[in-house]
């Protein structure tokens, strides 16, 4: 679910790296003001943006689209506020190395995956208490999904729109059907979510930040 260069108009792609600016600006003076040590959170976002970057590799067939795991909200659950600025490197290195979205819309693209996770993480540490810890990462993973499609469907509609494109042309009709493919996707990623955090949860239950403000 990458915006691809050249596909949206300057306003909304610059818009969209302002607002990954603030946010990545936000998330790390949050880092700095609730961590003692920032640097012992880096093997983890390293850790967690390597799947990110790795996850875009792996295309599910789904007819009409070829569909990844995103995994945005499970970084969401185990990075918190960190999520988003690590969202934004993965998303830097597949658009060199894989060419998936652009460095035009690098900043659009991360405020559609990253904005999701910041909420799935909110969403995980808000029901943990009454949902259990397995159903409140399930519904974090699967959030994470549908509000990524829901933005990405909104962004390039907004493009289309803008571009006097009707709403009966073949292009809202893939646009449709793509986001509608992502929804079978957000329980996948809902049911992997629920599965890696109940495994950490027995195995290295630190690395879900239980100890952690962010």
């Amino acid at each position: 679910m990458h915006i691809s260069e050249g596909l949206l108009p300057a306003p909304l792609w610059l818009g969209g790296y302002g607002i990954t600016a603030l946010l990545t600006g936000w998330s790390l003076h949050l880092l700095q003001r609730l961590e003692k040590d920032p640097r012992r959170q880096l093997p983890k976002a390293a850790l967690l943006t390597a799947a990110f970057f790795v996850a875009s590799s792996l295309h599910l067939p789904f007819p009409p689209a070829s569909l990844h795991l995103l995994l945005n909200g499970l970084m969401g659950v185990m990075l918190g506020a960190l999520a988003y600025p690590a969202i934004v490197v993965g998303l830097f290195f597949q658009a060199v190395a894989f060419g998936h979205g652009g460095l035009t819309t690098l900043g659009i693209n991360a405020a559609i995956m990253g904005i999701p996770a910041l909420l799935a993480g909110g969403i995980f540490r808000a029901s943990r208490r009454w949902l259990g810890t397995g159903w409140a990462a399930f519904w974090a993973g699967a959030v994470g999904v549908v509000l990524a499609a829901l933005l990405f469907y909104g962004v390039v509609l907004a493009a289309l729109r803008r571009e006097g494109i009707p709403s009966t042309s073949a292009e809202h009709l893939a646009l449709t059907s793509l986001v509608a493919a992502h929804l079978p996707l957000a329980g996948v990623e809902g049911l992997f979510t629920r599965w890696v955090v109940l495994f950490l949860q027995r195995v290295q239950p630190q690395l879900l930040g239980e100890d952690e403000k962010l």
